[in-house]
């Protein structure tokens, strides 16, 4: 017997598997030839792989069509196993596939797939055959797998068959989608007129309560045991479809005692949902024993209807707090399609209602009801309006780094293409002046692209300098402006704030004022340069500027400043240089860099 299981194993191998083995020959192999050169232009072709033991999908074409369940005729452990071990080669595929039918009819649907996947990799051809595609359906089906279960059996041949019409009934109903398990039910009666394993009867009253024909599902289980628990859960849902509060109430007591968990949490929830639907409950009194049956069980369809009718009482009450977190809630772990068509627009609405600055939300609050159901936001121009409007809160009370946090979810998950050039730079330019500046640089590699227009380039490009500059790495801001048009004045700032005098000095020469009206920024440019040469001694400098620009700062306040530097150079001492600087004006010739090439304290180099 062991010699028969270890030769069956084998046959259920796929056939490639015993090739691979090499085998020792005293024939040496010939020399590989070479390869045509290809003709100029010509595409490469992959070809299928060439099956392993062709024939059998067309032999199983030619069989008799399955179309009820003695197709699925059981085989004894014993005799499948010894047909297996015994069959010859060209005999391989109908042994395999008389094994696969008889696993099916026993409702082991793990090992029928094996089988039937075994099948299909020595014949990919058995995909085309109808016969075989409801064989993969019904192993699915019992594998809880019901949309690549629904895919296999939605074969064009397949769209009358009774058998096809059963399996299919019992995955859609198993999926809680009763309504279209309902409109098989015609089509499958013939397979169900003989007697089947109970599940099919039960997916059938299923689809009968769930697609509104509750006197149907009575009779679809009248043959079931008056004691069986699964049987009494649906008797007690019929029962409340029709109106009979209190069978339906016995039925679920008696689920109560002998069921399964999955089955107690049924009754319990189809009690409350019948109580709802006819008042017999308030509102605060039903969403605590939801919150119950939510925090006990979770994941499949009873979670779903759980948090549906949460999110219909939180509605009705006006609750956008409890109608967002339950709505949220069904919008990521289960499929939204099938809240109907207005779930995802009401629910969007309900979040932006919610952030509405008419009800003044304090801001705190704001942002985290944003971060915490940025998912469900609106798409598109009036998502980015919305998230945009809230960072500006952010930043205008100087939460940078949460505003950047904002604008990173917008600008990785849902920017499109042609917005994350500038989205980009306004996030690096928050993480900067949150003192952030490794998050700057960070943000602006992972947002890199070459396409983005030379414009934004460039704009990136002065963010990324003024990152590098709060760390210290000046030679690496210096190369990143090297191209960048119009940097003379960034440049000359970031050595500024360095104090490196001598590349100061020759840096802003060039962005001398050339008029004779100085307004503070030119002043500012004048004084500075001024101060760079007074540090470096550069006598003669000062009193060219001196001869240049005395006329101009006569009058203005500034000129006390620019007298004592150039006026008299070789008197100006330390002291004296101190006082100049902390008298300059304050306007800053970078503009609105200016804030960003301030060294905010915690900078830190980026890791990596």
């Amino acid at each position: 017997m062991i010699l028969a299981r270890l030769l069956a194993t084998a046959a259920l191998l796929p056939s490639a598997a015993l090739l691979a083995a090499p085998v020792a020959s005293p024939i040496p192999a010939p020399a590989p030839t070479a390869k045509p050169p290809a003709r100029p232009g010509a595409k490469a072709v992959t070809l299928p792989p060439a099956p392993r033991l062709p024939g059998f999908a067309a032999d199983l074409a030619q069989q008799p069509a399955v179309v009820g369940p003695a197709a699925w005729a059981k085989l004894s452990e014993a005799e499948a196993w010894e047909r297996l071990a015994r069959v010859p080669r060209p005999e391989r595929q109908q042994a395999r596939w008389n094994y696969a039918r008889s696993l099916i009819g026993q409702e082991r649907g793990g090992e029928a797939f094996g089988v039937l996947e075994v099948m299909r990799q020595d014949d990919p051809d058995l995909e085309m055959v109808d016969t075989f595609r409801l064989a993969q359906g019904a192993a699915l089906t019992l594998l809880r797998r019901y949309p690549d279960a629904l895919s296999a059996l939605g074969a064009p041949g397949l769209g009358v068959n009774p058998e096809a019409c059963a399996w299919r009934l019992r995955a859609l109903a198993q999926s809680a989608m009763g309504e279209q398990a309902l409109q098989q039910l015609g089509c499958a009666r013939p397979a169900l007129a003989t007697p089947r394993p109970k599940a099919f009867v039960l997916a059938a009253a299923r689809a009968a309560v769930e697609g509104g024909a509750p006197e149907k599902a009575m009779q679809w289980l009248a043959p079931l045991p008056d004691r069986d628990p699964a049987a009494n859960l649906y008797r007690g849902r019929a029962e409340l479809a029709q109106g009979h509060a209190d069978q339906a109430r016995l039925r679920f007591a008696r689920v109560e005692r002998s069921g399964t968990m999955e089955q107690r949490m049924d009754a319990r929830l189809s009690e409350v949902e019948s109580e709802v639907a006819h008042k017999a409950v308030g509102p605060e009194a039903a969403l605590k024993r939801l919150d119950a049956i939510r925090y006990a069980w979770r994941g499949d369809a009873i979670e779903e209807r759980a948090l549906r009718l949460t999110y219909k009482l939180y509605d009705a009450r006006g609750d956008l707090s409890g109608a967002l977190a339950a709505g949220a809630a069904l919008f990521r772990y289960h499929d939204a399609a099938r809240q109907g068509p207005d779930f995802v627009p009401g629910l969007r609405t309900k979040l932006a209602t919610a952030l509405d600055p008419a009800r003044k939300l304090p801001l705190d609050k704001a942002a985290g009801l944003y971060w915490d159901y940025r998912d469900i936001a609106p798409g598109g121009a009036e998502g980015d309006l919305m998230a945009s409007h809230l960072a500006e809160r952010l930043q205008q009370a100087g939460l940078y780094e949460r505003a950047g946090d904002l604008l990173t979810y917008q600008l990785f998950v849902r920017a499109g293409d042609l917005a994350r050039g500038p989205l980009s730079a306004r996030v690096a330019t928050l993480f900067i002046l949150a003192g952030r500046p490794d998050r700057a640089l960070e943000t602006l590699r992972k947002s890199d692209d070459p396409s983005f227009p030379d414009a934004m380039i460039a704009a990136r490009k002065r963010v990324e300098a003024a990152a590098l500059s709060q760390i210290g790495r000046i030679d690496e801001a210096m190369a990143v402006l090297q191209d960048v048009p119009d940097a003379d004045t960034l440049r000359a700032e970031i050595l500024w704030k360095q104090r490196d005098w001598s590349r100061y000095a020759e840096a802003s020469a060039a962005g001398l004022p050339k008029g004779r009206a100085l307004d503070a920024v030119a002043q500012a440019v004048v004084l500075r340069h001024a101060i760079s040469l007074a540090m470096l001694g550069r006598e003669e400098g000062l009193a060219g500027l001196h001869a240049r620009y005395a006329g101009a700062f006569r009058g203005l306040p500034s000129a006390p400043i620019f007298e004592m530097l150039t006026g008299n150079p070789q008197e100006a001492n330390g002291p004296q240089l101190a006082r100049a600087m902390a008298a300059m004006p304050s306007a800053s010739p970078a503009g609105e860099f200016a804030d960003l090439l301030e060294r905010a304290p915690g900078s830190a180099a980026p890791k990596g």
